[in-house]
């Protein structure tokens, strides 16, 4: 029981971080993904859609031990590495930043 109620408030965090890659990422203009030289918005969009339904399906089907586990595992990691690595550098590019800036200036 207590294993099952942390599995689910885990997965209500996790259901928050995807949906917030997935939001961030459709309000995102496609040009600002190649001028940070990530992968298209395309791919993107898809790999967070496809994380927040994944997400969704593991609360709705009450999480569980096994192998919807690692599917949910896999899509917490698309939404974390869309959020950690991806955002900031589109974000730069957003505000017309260039990435090979050095922390004194150009290179």
């Amino acid at each position: 029981m207590i294993t099952n109620l942390l599995l689910l408030v885990l997965a209500l965090f996790a259901f928050g971080l995807q949906l917030w890659a997935m939001v961030d990422c459709l309000r995102t203009k496609a040009a600002n993904f190649e001028r940070a030289y990530k992968k298209t918005k395309g791919f993107w969009t898809g790999m967070t859609v496809g994380a927040s339904v994944v997400g969704a399906l593991y609360i709705l089907m009450s999480g569980g031990i096994g192998f919807f586990l690692l599917l949910e595992l896999a899509a917490v990691t698309a939404a974390s590495v869309y959020l950690a690595d991806v955002r900031p550098a589109v974000s730069d590019a957003r505000r017309g930043g260039n990435r090979s800036q050095g922390p004194y200036g150009s290179w």
